[in-house]
């Protein structure tokens, strides 16, 4: 009996001391050298992630990182997603993390005026999306603007945020708009914004440029905007960037989108606009202007008859050639 309590009381002593470590171990800084972000994948269990964590060095032992997470009940409730660890986190810290689901909150920024090609592109590149882009994705559905979103979700949920913010946007602003516009559709605002979206890069002139498109449109007068005609261009040439300034030729090469060639509107989009340009489409200057160019400064000079134009026109060409 004694012997038999000899053996009992060091086998208390033993596991008392394996808990009393497990816990000093779990309750103290980790072994985690430098910031570090680790995935767990959707499905891969509570033993597997506790596997891929002492990988990473997140936790030191992970024998006594489980046991003491099947204790609480807490291996229950982690949940996947990827996850940043800071230099000597604790296993407690690392745990409670898991718990509370505090992943990496990812962002991609669509800016305006870029086209679903190029949109696409980006988000392709992006290897913390999974899945594929759908196809036949309409030109101007998709909203310009940071979208947030955590590992592995889904390209194809992303794009559905995009459109339906889009369309909501659309249907908002449509609803707001100034009276006797040449705009008979959602659509056709949308294709006229995407065309000042990609005419200025400066914010103050979107709704004069906007303003001198309205304008033609009400006399029966054609856009003549460059950006459609290189867009046309490029759909010709199997949605492949044209890489090259525009030539006469080019001017007068037939298209959908050539707004040198046709009378109206191009019968979709160019881009993707902002909400800034549908506004300044739906919401124009008042003016009797017909004509802009570059002013070789980022905006541009505007005017209402063809002879301040072509004077404008010049004063360009002898500030390039400075």
């Amino acid at each position: 009996m004694r012997k038999f309590l000899s053996i009992f009381f060091i086998l208390i002593v033993s596991v008392a001391a394996v808990v009393s470590f497990a816990w000093q171990d779990f309750t103290s800084p980790g072994s985690l050298e430098q910031e570090t972000n680790v995935v767990l994948p959707r499905g891969s269990g509570f033993s597997k992630s506790v596997d891929i964590l002492a990988e990473n060095d997140v936790i030191a032992y992970p024998l006594f990182f489980k046991m003491i997470a099947y204790a609480s009940g807490d291996a229950q409730r982690i949940k996947a997603g990827e996850y940043n660890f800071s230099p000597a986190i604790s296993p407690r810290e690392a745990l409670q993390m898991l718990v509370d689901g505090k992943v990496v909150v990812r962002k991609i920024t669509i800016a305006e005026g870029l086209n679903v090609r190029e949109i696409v592109a980006l988000m392709n590149a992006d290897n913390s999306l999974a899945g594929e882009v759908p196809k036949n994705i309409e030109e101007g559905s998709l909203f310009p603007e940071t979208y947030h979103f955590t590992y592995g979700d889904n390209r194809s949920a992303l794009i559905s945020r995009m459109q339906e913010k889009m369309k909501k946007t659309l249907d908002e602003l449509w609803e707001k708009r100034s009276e006797k516009l040449p705009l008979a559709s959602k659509k056709e605002a949308l294709v006229l914004a995407s065309i000042v979206e990609k005419e200025t890069g400066v914010p103050d002139e979107r709704s004069r440029v906007a303003a001198v498109f309205i304008n033609r449109l009400r006399i029966g007068m054609k856009l003549q905007s460059d950006p459609t005609t290189v867009y046309g261009l490029e759909k010709l040439n199997g949605n492949q960037p044209l890489g090259r300034a525009l030539t006469i030729n080019d001017l007068k090469t037939p298209s959908a989108y050539n707004t040198y060639v046709i009378d109206a509107l191009p019968p979709e989009p160019i881009a993707n606009p902002s909400r800034e340009a549908i506004e300044a489409v739906l919401h124009p200057l008042e003016t009797n202007e017909l004509y802009f160019v570059a002013t070789g400064n980022g905006g541009h000079s505007f005017a209402s008859t063809l002879g301040q134009h072509n004077k404008n026109v010049q004063e360009y060409r002898a500030r390039v050639r400075r």
